[in-house]
Formats: structure tokens, C-alpha cells, sequence
């Protein structure tokens, strides 16, 4: 199942202004010079610290597919934070979010409506409140389930009440995510 935390981390990647580093070795010292040790390095990815000091000195050129993508996780999740902070800051305080997913909403409403679940696929433009709550969310380490709720009520409020213009008793439930990606 899709993250929402993940596809809020890959839409800050356009912002970036240098390439994210390829090479094992060059990502293995970014780590080591983000986290200052290679023993930090080696507990975050979960292998030794001798290995991580050996792709550090280029010893070893290519990781297990397991270790490479954790490697590149953790490369990507700290690039550029500075550069990072300023694009979310923009779409909290002016621009906002895009966010496009399919999935299935159900609703809770009034009696005699239809409430059946079905999938549907959304892009909205979602206002500055709400991502700056879902940045404030993740950035306090929020549960998947936290940040499915703030875009559930998003996407209630936006798309399905149309900024409280309709269906006003109107509840909605965001299950099944097929994807969700975000834009700002």
C-alpha cells in the first residue's frame, strides 16, 4: 500500500538543485558525513561498520539489492534539507499541494443517500492550512494512519464539500490506495 509519507518525501525531489549521489560509495559518505560516524551509518542500515568503511574507501562497488535500496532511502530522505525546508515552507505558506490518488472513498451522510464505497480517481489542489499540517505531521513523526486522516479531511472538505458549498453532514473514508502522489 502506498505511504503518504513517501509520496510527500519524493515531491520535495523536483525542488532539488544538484543530482542525489548514485554510487554506493558516494552515498555511503554522505551518510557518514550526515550522521558523523560510521558506526551511526552502520546501525541505521543494519550491516557492519567495517562494510560501511569498506564502500566508503570504495572496497566494495555494489551492494545486495536489499542494502542498496535502503541506502538510497536514506540518501534521498536527507538531501538538500536546507532546499527541502524552503520548498515545503512555500507550499504551507502560499502555493499549497497537489495531490493525485485512486482510491476508494467511502461516506457517511445523511439517511436515504448513497454511501457505497467506490474507487475514484482525484487530482485537487489542496490550500496552504492543509499542507502545512500534513508537513507538520510527518515532521512530528505522524502514523500512516495520522496522515491519511489530515488528507481524508482534505479531500472531504475541497473535493467533496466544495469548501462547505454542498453536502454539508458529509463524512468521508479514504481506503484501498491504490496510489497517492503529491505536487507543490
Amino acid at each position: 500500500m502506498p505511504d503518504i509519507s513517501d509520496s510527500l518525501t519524493k515531491a520535495d525531489e523536483p525542488h532539488f538543485t544538484r543530482p542525489v549521489p548514485k554510487s554506493a560509495g558516494a552515498q555511503m559518505r554522505y551518510l557518514v558525513k550526515q550522521l558523523k560516524t560510521t558506526k551511526a551509518v552502520a546501525a541505521l542500515l543494519g550491516i557492519s561498520q567495517r562494510t560501511v568503511e569498506r564502500y566508503v574507501k570504495n572496497e566494495i562497488k555494489q551492494p545486495k539489492p536489499a542494502l542498496a535500496a535502503r541506502l538510497e532511502t536514506e540518501v534521498r530522505r536527507r538531501w538538500q534539507p536546507l532546499v527541502r525546508k524552503r520548498a515545503r515552507e512555500q507550499a504551507a505558506r502560499t502555493t499549497g499541494l497537489v495531490i493525485e490518488t485512486r482510491a476508494r472513498f467511502g461516506f457517511t451522510a445523511a439517511p436515504g443517500t448513497t454511501d457505497d464505497g467506490r474507487m475514484r480517481r482525484i487530482t485537487q489542489h489542496l490550500p496552504p492550512e492543509y499542507a502545512r499540517r500534513l508537513f507538520a505531521a510527518q515532521d512530528t513523526g505522524a502514523t500512516e494512519t495520522q496522515l491519511r486522516h489530515i488528507t481524508a479531511e482534505a479531500l472531504q472538505e475541497i473535493y467533496f464539500k466544495d469548501n462547505g458549498a454542498r453536502a454539508g453532514g458529509l463524512l468521508v473514508e479514504f481506503t484501498d490506495i491504490d496510489y497517492v502522489d503529491f505536487a507543490f
